[in-house]
């Protein structure tokens, strides 16, 4: 019985010691993290417009009756300057509008990317303090938000944008939040 009183703290020690090093090795890629979000409605903070130049987009402006897609993205972002020919060829696509969502980030150097890479989006909000990006559970940039008509998230894709992501993920999640 004294062993046991010894034994049982011991293996109850090294079965969390386990758990714990093997999370170490096991992270989990940002994709695979599930956004709380999704099938809920946007979160209602405004945001400033990027420039003078540009129109900001209200939470109102996403219950407007037609799908938005929202790309968060930042100047300082490789894998956004990446993924900006497949937004290039998203502002023509009909079927939706295409928001910015410049997160931590200034609007003078957001702009100077946007004239370097194009500017494909319709509305452009600021972020600079990152406060929005909490409210909307972004994990990195890039990531996309797919948004009903109703103003309720549909779907998320982290990552830059690919032609197979465009495929496979976001064209069916429009033609789904179209339906609803």
């Amino acid at each position: 019985m004294k062993r046991l009183v010894y034994v049982l703290p011991l293996l109850a020690f090294l079965g969390l010691a386990y758990l714990l090093f093997d999370a170490l090795f096991k992270p989990r890629a940002p994709d695979e993290l599930p956004s709380a979000l999704i099938g809920k409605p946007a979160p209602t903070m405004a945001l400033p417009p990027l420039d003078a130049a540009t129109p900001d987009f209200a939470p109102s402006d996403l219950r407007q009756g037609r799908v938005t897609v929202m790309n968060v993205f930042a100047s300082w972002c490789l894998p956004c300057r990446e993924e900006a020919p497949m937004l290039q060829a998203l502002g023509h696509t009909k079927g939706f509008v295409l928001y910015g969502f410049v997160y931590r980030d200034t609007g003078a150097k957001a702009r100077a990317f946007l004239n370097e890479v194009g500017n494909p989006f319709q509305r452009i909000g600021l972020d600079a303090d990152g406060r929005a990006g909490i409210e909307w559970g972004v994990y990195g940039v890039p990531e996309t938000f797919i948004i009903d008509g109703r103003g309720i998230i549909r779907e998320r894709i982290v990552g830059a944008l690919t032609e197979e992501k465009l495929k496979s993920e976001l064209f069916p999640a429009v033609e789904a939040a179209r339906q609803d």
